[in-house]
């Protein structure tokens, strides 16, 4: 991002901390495009990253006098609260009725035609599959929730509630046992 859309960021970050409606739209306008793509990617649901990116410029709106220049830029800030309520979503149940378990597997489901899919070779889609079921369930959950996902590790330890120590371990475990089982 450069200097001048930072800039403006923080002039129209002050401004709602005053009330101001139309500094607010124009902050709307600016930046949830970008929040809206993180909470999307998170949520991977588009009416449910809409819901969470209303409430999050609710909280704006709100909290707006709350933000401290010296310790973030607007859109750190920003995209810190739409991620926070994404995580507050998924832990809420309210994003899942079926099981942990079966979330993560949908995710390692390749679908016939879909575009995203980059598998150049189905043997080697299928290969990956079969080492993917063969990590403990924690390496399992971790390797999805940070490549599938684009979860960080901090991250992975809050939603898993576990220390960010042993999310490292099981991504670095599951790395090395995938590159065996692959033969990378």
């Amino acid at each position: 991002m450069d200097n001048a859309l930072a800039e403006q960021h923080l002039r129209l970050m002050q401004a709602v901390a005053t009330g101001d409606r139309r500094a607010f739209e124009q902050l709307y306008r600016l930046t949830s495009p970008h929040l809206f793509a993180v909470a999307l990617r998170m949520l991977r649901q588009h009416a449910w990253a809409e819901e969470v990116l209303h409430d999050c410029f609710i909280t704006v709106w709100s909290k707006a006098d709350a933000y401290d220049p010296a310790l973030s830029s607007p859109m750190t800030w920003l995209t810190h609260i739409v991620r926070n309520r994404c995580i507050d979503w998924l832990r809420g149940g309210q994003a899942r009725a079926a099981s942990r378990e079966e979330e993560y597997t949908d995710l390692l489901q390749v679908a016939d035609g879909d575009d995203r899919n980059n598998w150049h070779d189905e043997d080697q889609a299928e290969r990956l599959r079969h080492c993917l079921g063969h990590l403990s369930h924690d390496q399992r959950q971790s390797i999805t929730l940070a490549y599938y996902q684009g979860m960080s590790h901090s991250d992975i330890a809050d939603w898993l509630k576990q220390p960010v120590g042993s999310v490292k371990s099981w991504i670095r475990r599951a790395m090395e046992h995938l590159r065996e089982c692959i033969g990378l």
